[in-house]
């Protein structure tokens, strides 16, 4: 089993990624840590409680991590996921407790305890693996890889140029992305392919326990926002971050140089690649380019299943 430590600001699409997470078997999750970014802190630490106690895996470390990013201002995306971050379906009150470290600070633990390297997955902004890394870079040798949901090759989806969790923190996704440790870059040129459509959602409902209808009701509050903008399905983005470590052959992954901009005016938050090589730098990250759609929706439409079998 790969080690790995759940990094996020759920948001709906966090909350499949970590359902996933711990549906695969062969992923052992260490711990999760919050961080701003959908919503504010509070609400991202509340529905990660929430959705622990929904899936009933307690005795899994929680911390509460980042309230903003390391310089800028924050920013959040109600109009995304409503204003708790996720909105939507009912879930249960949280009935976990948190570890009273900061973030940083319990991954920084769960790293010096672990017998093996481990894999951060962050599928929210990065200022919490970025905090890990400058707080504690005698630790980076007990850091297995880093494989993280953000950034675009060749396009953003908040401006022009930037996805979301990149621009909320372009100066921690900048010490990431120097920091010399493996990178799975799971961005939109993967995610905006990692779709599910209606049939897919009744694929979910059909499992038939109130886990699946919650989920299916989800994907629902996802697409409402993405069928305004003319999606076919919802861009179910984070879950690839699992998937690349779960089931990479599913993926189409190219090694490229990733420099993140941290100033320009129209560009602020881009990740940019270097196709051509015309920086002569050796890659810095393993991007995925392309993904099986089906074979994802069908891992997805599994993970729900796992939580009926027992």
């Amino acid at each position: 089993m790969i080690p790995v430590i759940l990094d996020g600001d759920p948001g709906h699409d966090d909350a499949i990624a970590w359902l996933l997470a711990f549906a695969s078997p062969e992923l052992d999750v260490r711990g999760i840590v919050s961080v701003a970014g959908n919503a504010s802190l509070e609400n991202t630490t509340h529905n990660m409680r929430r959705i622990v106690t929904l899936l009933g895996v307690g005795g899994v470390p929680l911390a509460q991590g980042a309230a903003r990013p390391l310089v800028a201002q924050a920013i959040v995306a109600h109009s995304v996921h409503g204003t708790s971050g996720l909105d939507g379906p009912a879930l249960p009150e949280a009935a976990v407790d948190l570890d009273a470290r900061p973030g940083a600070e319990l991954m920084a633990h769960l790293l010096r305890e672990s017998a093996e390297p481990v894999w951060l997955v962050p599928t929210g902004p990065l200022t919490n693996v970025a905090t890990l890394l400058l707080a504690h870079p005698e630790l980076k040798a007990r850091i297995a890889g880093i494989s993280l949901m953000g950034g675009g090759i060749h396009s953003g989806n908040w401006t022009p140029a930037a996805e979301f969790n990149i621009l909320v923190d372009p100066e921690a996704a900048q010490v990431v992305f120097t920091s010399g440790l493996p990178i799975l870059m799971a961005g939109l040129d993967v995610t905006e392919k990692a779709y599910v459509l209606p049939a897919d959602f009744e694929r979910v409902r059909a499992v038939g326990t109130p886990l699946a209808g919650i989920v299916a009701d989800w994907l629902e509050f996802f697409f409402a926002y993405h069928r305004d903008l003319g999606y076919a399905g919802a861009p179910v983005h984070d879950p690839v971050a699992v998937v690349a470590l779960t089931h990479p052959e599913i993926l189409e992954v190219q090694p490229l140089y990733v420099q993140v901009e941290t100033t320009g005016e129209y560009s602020r938050g881009a990740t940019v690649g270097d196709v051509f090589g015309a920086s002569g730098e050796l890659p810095n990250a393993r991007v995925a380019l392309g993904i099986d759609r089906q074979a994802y929706v069908d891992l997805l439409v599994d993970a729900v299943a796992h939580y009926g079998r027992g």
